[in-house]
């Protein structure tokens, strides 16, 4: 099966070596198998948080499985929106409202829901607008409090979110309003000296389908392989996957890293199970830390 991520990722990504590869794996698409250790560690990582602490204070929490920014719906229409809007840069002509309202609820589809702080309109902006810099840009005119669905957790939810009107655009870009919860200390630390042919750190988490019935993650590979790889391992409580990179060629090689989106088919609906790096020992991480809405993690 198919995926990879470095130990190092965060250091190269900040030096700028970091190439995002085109194109998605699909997981399974490989017949190389992983090594017996790649899986005896996800056994390990998935007997840890199986019905421990941890987990129980996950599928209490409030986790996004999804980006808490949500473009318009006709978005964009032109390149240069879309520019914009991925690299954050955005002005306001127009005033902020101010919210009396010092809590927001997250209510989900079984009808469970949870109260949590609720982010001011000028706070959520500037998550939103990260960057000061020419042209093109994103207008905004102003923002009213609302709500939106994401996939989070516990399954699809109703969160509030600051809905930020875009000129020349019908409907708004959504930011949710509510920040996630503190993740709980994981019941297993990280894998130590594994070979990256063995076992390497997922990067994050880009999708759940809307069946539940695979994920999106994005994965790292050099420049002197064939590709990242990912085994997962599911039992009733999580999805453990683990990434490894496959066909590593021997001799010199540039150490650029290169980012590539893997698919991996679930057997059954991902629902409330954990999603886990067999690496970490942690949740998969959603969302680009260095992008509009961070991880929880």
């Amino acid at each position: 099966m198919r995926t990879t991520a470095s130990r190092t990722a965060s250091l190269l990504t900040a030096l700028g070596l970091l190439a995002a590869g085109c194109g998605t794996v699909t997981a399974g698409s490989d017949d190389t198998d992983p090594a017996p250790e790649t899986r005896t560690r996800a056994h390990e990582v998935a007997e840890a948080w199986d019905g421990s602490p941890a987990a129980d204070a996950w599928l209490k929490g409030y986790f996004p499985m999804a980006d808490a920014v949500q473009p318009p719906e006709d978005a964009f229409h032109n390149e240069n929106d879309k520019k914009a809007y991925q690299r954050q840069n955005f002005e306001l002509r127009g005033d902020l409202p101010g919210s009396e309202q010092k809590d927001g609820k997250v209510t989900w589809r079984d009808g469970g829901s949870l109260t949590l702080p609720l982010m001011g309109a000028q706070e959520a902006y500037k998550t939103v607008d990260r960057t000061d810099a020419p042209a093109p840009r994103l207008v905004v005119t102003g923002a009213k409090l609302g709500e939106t669905t994401l996939v989070t957790s516990r399954g699809p939810a109703t969160v509030p979110a600051w809905l930020f009107t875009v000129e020349g655009y019908d409907t708004p870009l959504k930011r949710v309003a509510v920040k996630p919860s503190k993740l709980p200390e994981p019941p297993i630390g990280p894998a130590r000296d594994t070979p990256t042919e063995t076992l390497w750190e997922l990067n994050r988490l880009v999708e759940v389908a809307a069946d539940g019935r695979s994920v999106t993650v994005l994965a790292h590979h050099g420049s002197c392989d064939d590709g990242p790889a990912v085994d997962v391992l599911e039992t009733d409580g999580s999805v453990v996957l683990s990434g490894y990179v496959v066909g590593m060629e021997e001799g010199l090689c540039t150490s650029d890293l290169r980012a590539k989106k893997v698919t991996v088919a679930l057997d059954r609906p991902l629902a409330e199970r954990l999603l886990l790096d067999a690496f970490t020992g942690r949740p998969v991480p959603q969302g680009n830390p260095n992008g509009p809405s961070g991880s929880w993690s």
